[in-house]
């Protein structure tokens, strides 16, 4: 075991951030657990980021909830070995597993960015057992056709592929289409900066791929959170051009309990202060 690293094999509470190990079938996730709560906490991160960002709330919200993040495949230092693809039964069974390793039978729920699409895949699966579900400008809420067309059929996973070693015409596209005005300038240059070495389109490639499979049914999903009367708080960035507040102002339609959030404020969300706002909106 690793110095200052916590393998989870009892039922534990911390009152600051340790890294954590958790052995799924032949892979290893790696991540954090952090606070003190009586409540667990179980979040999910954005493309790119890792479990140790939600270490930001602890201050806010650590004496409510023991706070468990897990690094996603192809982030931190987590290492997916199942040589397939990365399936809600899978995102399922870790949940089970952290449940099972604090002792409890309920928890809440909160994903950020990428991790909004797989909250939503654990509501569809666990939602009887959720208390509290914080989605932070949420991926999942709409079906992007791009990234439809890159993991949900062949050709356009093929193409994805050849395109991350031979990224010229994806450029040449995303150009024209700024200057005819099909795209903005914050998300041309969203797109270009995460695609801008073959490092990162490898990156987008594998994730995008492996997590494929996580489509979660929003219309299900709003069924089970008035069903299961899930406390649900949506928070946006005012400025964010990439998952805007009118993808939550569409989802938010009154079928189940929820919040919204819009703060002054563009895609990055997690942070101190984001844990003090969260602390002071969920129901008591």
């Amino acid at each position: 075991m690793i110095p200052g690293q916590l393998v989870l094999n009892s039922p534990i509470l911390l009152k600051s951030k340790v890294d954590i190990s958790l052995t799924y079938q032949n892979s290893e996730f790696s991540g954090i657990v952090t606070g003190s709560g009586s409540e667990l906490l179980i979040c999910f991160h954005g493309f790119g980021e890792s479990g140790s960002h939600f270490g930001a709330m602890e201050a806010a919200l650590g004496n409510i909830f023991t706070i468990v993040a897990l690094d996603m495949p192809f982030h931190g230092k987590t290492v997916w070995n199942e040589g397939r693809v990365f399936e809600k039964s899978d995102l399922t069974a870790l949940v089970e597993k952290i449940l099972e390793k604090f002792g409890k039978q309920t928890f809440s729920l909160m994903g950020y960015s990428m991790g909004g699409r797989l909250a939503l895949c654990i509501v569809e699966e666990m939602a009887a057992r959720i208390i509290h579900l914080v989605m932070a400008a949420p991926d999942g809420l709409r079906n992007n056709p791009w990234h439809m067309f890159a993991t949900q059929t062949t050709i356009g996973n093929r193409i994805f592929l050849y395109n991350t070693h031979h990224p010229g015409l994806f450029f040449r596209l995303l150009t024209l289409w700024r200057r005819w005005g099909l795209l903005n300038e914050s998300v041309y240059k969203f797109a270009f900066y995460s695609m801008d070495k073959v490092e990162k389109r490898q990156l987008v490639y594998n994730v995008w791929t492996v997590m494929r499979k996580l489509m979660p049914s929003r219309r299900r999903c709003k069924r089970l959170m008035a069903r299961y009367n899930i406390d649900t708080i949506l928070i946006f960035g005012r400025y964010d051009r990439v998952i805007p507040p009118a993808f939550g102002e569409r989802f938010a339609d009154g079928a189940f309990p929820c919040k919204m959030l819009v703060l002054d404020k563009g895609h990055q969300l997690i942070s101190e202060e984001l844990g003090f706002i969260i602390r002071k909106n969920i129901r008591s």
